[in-house]
């Protein structure tokens, strides 16, 4: 039950460029809580240290898609469905598609497994909308690459395949979910991406 607020999330693979649009539409509209997982109170930012950390790399993928659905849980409870409840437009960069692409589709443990994990984390509250930022992996980790603010964690250390993989992962997500997640092309510039982004959430709002 999202009572009278309304829940967006903002999707991508590494260096797509969703987390600097995000916080442009968070300044454009009134009644915002932007957040992000993982992350986005204090418990689930320490899980987000612990799954992130470049010196984390014996973790199972089994345990990484369980933390990730901790954190989410935590964040949910604690920030997202209060903010909803008080009837805000919640802005979270990324959310359990991140958890399907990643562990589900990219880490090999299948997409309607990690989705149960997350039932239970999330109780039927799913986004009423999903923005999708399409970007090719080698663009995306030029990207990174050349960026000095953003940090580079651990999942931005996987090899070439694996990012390609993620990205077919969401692909197969908007397949399966056709009426959520509108898909953007991430490789324009930064204004480009804004503009079409921003109408598109304009017009989700309008209909609430």
């Amino acid at each position: 039950m999202k009572e009278n607020g309304i829940f967006i999330t903002f999707e991508g693979p590494d260096g797509a460029g969703k987390t600097t649009i995000i916080n442009l539409i968070a300044k454009e509209l009134n009644d915002v809580l932007l957040t992000r997982e993982p992350g986005g109170i204090e418990i689930a930012e320490q899980i987000r240290r612990v799954i992130l950390d470049k010196e984390n790399t014996a973790m199972d993928p089994r345990t990484e898609a369980l933390l990730y659905a901790a954190a989410r849980r935590q964040h949910l409870i604690e920030k997202v469905k209060p903010a909803l409840e008080e009837g805000k437009i919640v802005l979270c960069d990324r959310f359990v598609d991140s958890s399907l692409a990643y562990q589900g589709y990219a880490r090999g443990l299948g997409i309607d497994e990690v989705y149960a994990i997350n039932e239970f984390a999330i109780e039927n509250l799913s986004p009423e909308l999903t923005i999708y930022f399409d970007i090719k992996p080698e663009l995306g980790l030029t990207r990174i690459s050349k960026s000095k603010d953003r940090e580079v964690n651990r999942l931005d250390l996987e090899n070439l395949d694996f990012h390609h993989k993620v990205r077919e992962g969401y692909h197969l997500l908007m397949q399966r979910f056709p009426n959520r997640i509108v898909q953007i092309d991430a490789s324009g510039t930064v204004d480009q991406v804004y503009q079409k982004t921003l109408s598109i959430i304009k017009e989700r709002i309008a209909k609430k």
